[in-house]
């Protein structure tokens, strides 16, 4: 090798030894992304997280890491799961599948960052003092499913006009428990009809709420919108076609399983939402600074297949209103 080849060979390579030692010395941030359900189940909503993240420029695997911690549906879980992360020192929490996932977190931290997804009131929930200035170490998105009862209830009648009898299925253990009965009694009054408040927490409850259901002779069922009927959601819509009734229930995953509607927000913006803010914060944004935002996309999903094996007829006026209908 010829003296100048050799000293321009050296030069190249000696440029590159600092870069390589700053990388060494720059590990890629980790995200920590907490869950109270299943992977399988929430992959939809798990990649439009990572369309946020993306969206602000992080990959996970490029230059972030992302360290899961998934509940599967144990609520009881969720506290070592969080108090893993932190020990894990990660750069911010995603607390997602709803207002138990976020409890966790913010028990096990009041320094590192949280970014919530979650379908209860932020404020009412004590998560953060005012939705557009957060205070703390939490910010998020909210889609606020908890609040669509009545509307849900009107959608369900028109499918179903000669059921003069609805029943509500709510979680006792959630912090929307009171409040979702309330309203939805309010709507059916207006409609008059009857309704029937059933309560469960586990999935032995939801088999004897059918079994009510059945003795009672309810014609129509909403099921309220909490983390733990998320999880449940196959066996929900298989005991409700098993049973006859039909049902309604918050969010697209419901009918998509063989659920007869759902009426709700779209929980995938909420996702995405909270991966912009993770990505923001990486980036040294602070969640104070971060307002709570909400999702202002709804969607009416009916699936067709269930409809028929119920024995009804959707009218093409709520065929034409639905945002997907499932054949």
């Amino acid at each position: 090798m010829r003296r100048r080849e050799f000293i321009t060979l050296l030069g190249g390579a000696a440029a590159a030894w600092p870069l390589a030692a700053r990388a060494q010395q720059a590990p890629m941030p980790v995200i920590g992304f907490l869950h109270s359900g299943s992977a399988d189940t929430f992959a939809s909503e798990l990649a439009a997280f990572r369309q946020g993240l993306k969206a602000g420029a992080y990959v996970e695997g490029q230059n972030v890491t992302i360290e899961y911690r998934w509940a599967d549906g144990r609520f009881d879980r969720l506290p070592d799961l969080a108090a893993d992360l932190v020990r894990r020192n990660v750069s911010v929490i995603a607390a997602t599948g709803g207002h138990v996932s976020t409890l966790a977190a913010k028990a096990a931290t009041a320094t590192i960052p949280i970014v919530f997804t979650s379908g209860s009131d932020p404020i009412k929930a004590g998560f953060v003092a005012s939705m557009s200035r957060p205070d703390g170490n939490l910010t998020g998105s909210s889609f606020f499913v908890a609040d669509l009862g009545p509307k849900t209830l009107g959608l369900l009648h028109e499918l179903v006009p000669k059921a003069t009898m609805v029943a509500l299925l709510v979680n006792p253990k959630s912090p929307e428990a009171e409040r979702q009965p309330a309203e939805l009694q309010r709507a059916a009054r207006a409609l008059k009809l009857e309704v029937e408040i059933l309560t469960a927490s586990s999935a032995q409850e939801i088999d004897q709420a059918f079994v009510i259901l059945t003795e009672r002779r309810a014609g129509a069922l909403v099921v309220g919108a909490d983390p733990f009927f998320y999880h449940r959601l196959d066996q929900l819509a298989a005991l409700a076609l098993r049973h006859g009734i039909p049902a309604a229930f918050p969010l697209r995953e419901f009918p998509a399983a063989g659920g007869l509607m759902s009426y709700g927000t779209s929980i995938t913006d909420a996702y995405r939402q909270a991966g912009i803010y993770a990505a923001r914060i990486v980036n040294g944004a602070q969640p104070a600074d971060l307002p709570v935002t909400q999702s202002t996309r709804f969607e009416l999903v009916i699936n067709l297949k269930t409809a028929k094996a119920l024995g009804l007829t959707v009218p093409n006026s709520i065929q034409l209103l639905a945002d997907e209908v499932i054949e």
